[in-house]
């Protein structure tokens, strides 16, 4: 790799990265997209998590051995750490090939821990960049959570695939009547369970944690149990745990209908995939009104970088 394309991603590293950060100060956001593979030559997706960085470096075919490789990496964080302000133990890295969807989201990645608590619209989250491929918190959901917050007040929520509880824990603190959370994932509920206990909001009588396969637990709903509800799912799942494997192409009909017959009328139900090929079939769901919010969700910091899909779904 040569100086001049090394000073070509400081440069754009540099461009970005004033841009970004203006918007994250007037925003009082602290864990945002910086980066994500603008040069082809540098594959990194690089997000702050407060003081820290986490880089996710996407597999790519190169020309380069083993020993210009290892010379291309550490000149490449020692850019990033450079522009960025952050010294080289604060910055995490990890290796991700570019799928569809997060089906790798549970995968552990490091024998290290390292977690530390971040804030986002005046809530605080317990995030983790060493040990698991995701971090715990997905920067690129903050506009869907906050119109959860919004509809929250007096409302039972249903959180499904509720990972480590995000949603959750912005419809508790919009006033919600009772937070619902089902995952698979012990892990994650208990993940989820301390963002509750680090927000003053975990209420064994209010907000329920449920470890289930939502494809099993679904149909063991009644009617008119819910009034809103998140179901943000893996593009594809064969965990031993579950009865049948999930392809959210194949079951999102399925899914859907079986959550809306778990809501009262009127009740709103957000859904979104990251399959990059997902085709909503709009006509076998039997919605009262549906509407894509996919480009009213997008954040700042992932415009034109972001493959997924988000709905608004009324029962």
């Amino acid at each position: 790799m040569t100086e001049e394309k090394f000073n070509m991603f400081r440069n754009r590293l540099q461009k970005v990265a004033r841009h970004i950060n203006r918007q994250a100060g007037r925003q009082q956001i602290s864990c945002y997209r910086i980066y994500d593979h603008d040069l082809p030559e540098f594959p990194f997706c690089i997000d702050r998590y407060g003081q820290a960085l986490y880089v996710a470096e996407y597999r790519r075919r190169h020309a380069l051995d083993e020993t210009e490789y290892e010379t291309w990496l550490e000149g490449s964080l020692d850019i990033i750490s450079e522009v960025l302000g952050v010294p080289r133990e604060m910055i995490f890295l990890k290796e991700r090939r570019r799928k569809e969807g997060r089906e790798g989201q549970y995968q552990k990645t490091a024998a290290a821990h390292h977690d530390f608590v971040v804030e986002e619209a005046g809530l605080r989250f317990r995030v983790n960049l060493s040990d698991y491929l995701d971090t715990g918190l997905f920067p690129d959901h903050r506009i869907t959570r906050a119109m959860v917050r919004e509809e929250a007040a007096g409302k039972k929520m249903l959180n499904l695939f509720c990972y480590t509880g995000a949603f959750s824990v912005y419809a508790a603190a919009g006033g919600a009547a009772e937070v619902t959370s089902v995952d698979l994932s012990n892990t994650y509920l208990r993940w989820a369970e301390d963002n509750m206990q680090l927000n003053g909001l975990l209420d064994p009588r209010r907000h329920h944690f449920i470890r289930a396969d939502v494809k099993q637990y679904l149909a063991s709903l009644r009617p008119g149990m819910f009034d809103l509800a998140v179901m943000d799912p893996p593009t594809f799942s064969n965990s031993k745990s579950m009865k049948d494997f999930l392809d959210i192409q194949r079951d999102h009909v399925t899914l859907l209908n079986q959550v809306l017959r778990a809501m009262r009328p009127g009740g709103v139900l957000y859904f979104s995939t990251n399959s990059r090929k997902f085709q909503l079939d709009a006509l076998q769901i039997r919605a009262r009104a549906i509407r894509d919010i996919t480009a009213a969700t997008t954040p700042f910091d992932f415009r034109k970088k972001l493959f997924r899909w988000c709905y608004r779904l009324e029962a």
